[in-house]
């Protein structure tokens, strides 16, 4: 068997348990070891098992210190911990609370705070799922039981809830820049615009659908002047650690790895000082922040396995070739890798996606000559769409295991299909006009 059909064949096998729910570290460490021992078996003129096992093993043995002990990578349970941290001491309330207060009385006012909510929460979290499930169970029934349509306040928390995945810190931009050799600071500056512009799209439909239809969202009640104050003044120590953090990466006053520490010691520090923090509180923020990190890392091990594995039966060459030879307009190619993208995120997690394909999708990238940090950001976009497609868009699920009976999940794929369209505005304009994704990066 030549390489390249050994690599065809892993990955079918791949995808085939990843189908089964297989665990994506188990799939890729196996897919990968097992790749490894039948190509490197088949060189010369015999098959020599032996001879793959032992190479494998060799390679299996080096892996997990030499993958994860990049430096960078220490970013990544920083921001966790920033985000578990103040996700227990109860911040996530004060944010949505702030922003319904102030926007209660604008068309759609508490889907336009559930979303504004969901961004605030993403630049502290970094997770899409952990953001809708979060405020899922906030803001939904808030907005139901004041009468809004069910599928626009189940919609817009879904849908919100994949600004996590863009808005930095993210941990997919971490995952992506290590991978593919890129700045983390310029991709978390390249995606702050971008995530702007997805929030401003969704709050502009939310208000344009309100306004035309009062039904689907009813005006809150009046709140005072100084309730909103007082509500604002409770996130404002939230508010001062993502302006630091973005601030701090924009100047290059700090590294990513550096912002990560100072974000987590500063989230640290305010909820302490707020006297939010109990020992129960802060052991769970610290057990929370070291079961994701494992995962993630066990995932990164066998990213790393595939790459290797992929890099050895020469598919990535015959890639980057096929595509600086190919003929046609690149937009076809570029089609295609939406098309992928959006169908795998319906029924696969964004992190499952991202190091399943990069191996293989980079070389592409890289032969059509794209810039690697706007392909970043449209790729981290398909995937936020993917979250909400049916028929398994996994925010849309997250959200029915939130408000159970109150909302159907086919009410809840309704109302998201208003805010898939205007993910679709969205990549359009980043696609037609790439320095919406450029312009902060090239001025640091």
């Amino acid at each position: 068997m030549d390489p390249q059909t050994v690599g065809i064949v892993v990955t079918a096998g791949m995808i085939a348990l990843l189908l089964l729910r297989v665990p994506i570290a188990i799939v890729l460490v196996t897919a990968g070891y097992a790749g490894m021992v039948l190509v490197t078996a088949a060189r010369g003129n015999d098959f020599d098992i032996m001879a793959g096992v032992i190479t494998a093993n060799s390679f299996l043995g080096k892996l997990p210190f030499s993958s994860t002990s990049d430096y960078t990578f220490t970013t990544i349970p920083m921001f966790l911990l920033m985000g578990y941290i103040a996700t227990e001491a109860g911040f996530t309330r004060d944010i949505y609370s702030a922003s319904r207060l102030w926007l209660g009385r604008v068309p759609g006012g508490l889907a336009v705070a559930s979303s504004i909510g969901c961004a605030l929460f993403a630049a502290i979290s970094g997770s899409s799922l952990a953001t809708a499930a979060a405020m899922g169970r906030m803001a939904v029934p808030e907005m139901l039981a004041r009468g809004y349509q069910k599928g626009l306040a189940a919609g817009v928390v879904a849908a919100s809830g994949t600004l996590g995945s863009l808005i930095p810190p993210s941990i997919l931009i971490i995952l992506y820049a290590v991978f593919t050799e890129q700045s983390i600071a310029a991709l978390f500056v390249a995606g702050v615009l971008p995530g702007l512009l997805s929030l401003g799209v969704y709050v502009a439909m939310v208000m344009v659908r309100a306004k035309l239809n009062p039904a689907l969202a009813p005006p809150a009640e009046k709140s005072t002047l100084q309730e909103k104050f007082k509500a604002l003044n409770k996130t404002g120590g939230m508010l001062l650690l993502i302006v630091l953090v973005v601030a701090g990466l924009y100047s290059g006053f700090f590294t990513p790895s550096e912002a990560g520490g100072i974000g987590a010691a500063v989230a640290f520090l305010i909820c302490m000082i707020s006297g939010r923090l109990t020992k129960e509180k802060t052991s769970k923020a610290f057990a929370e922040t070291l079961k994701t990190t494992s995962m993630l890392f066990a995932a990164i091990i066998g990213a790393y396995m595939v790459t290797s594995f992929t890099a050895l039966t020469g598919i990535a060459g015959e890639m980057t070739a096929w595509a600086g030879s190919f003929d046609g307009p690149s937009w076809v190619i570029m089609l295609s890798l939406t098309l992928l993208y959006i169908f795998l995120g319906t029924f696969m997690g964004s992190i499952e996606i991202m190091l399943l394909t990069l191996p293989i999708v980079i070389p592409i990238v890289k032969g059509l000559d794209y810039n690697l940090i706007w392909f970043g950001i449209i790729m981290i976009k398909y995937l936020e769409i993917g979250l909400i497609s049916p028929p398994i868009g996994l925010n849309c699920f997250i959200i029915k295991a939130v408000v159970r009976n109150e909302v159907t999940i086919g009410e809840i794929f309704k109302g998201v299909s208003w805010f898939l369209v205007a993910d679709f505005v969205t990549v359009l304009l980043l696609i037609l006009f790439p320095q919406i994704v450029l312009f902060l990066p090239s001025l640091m």
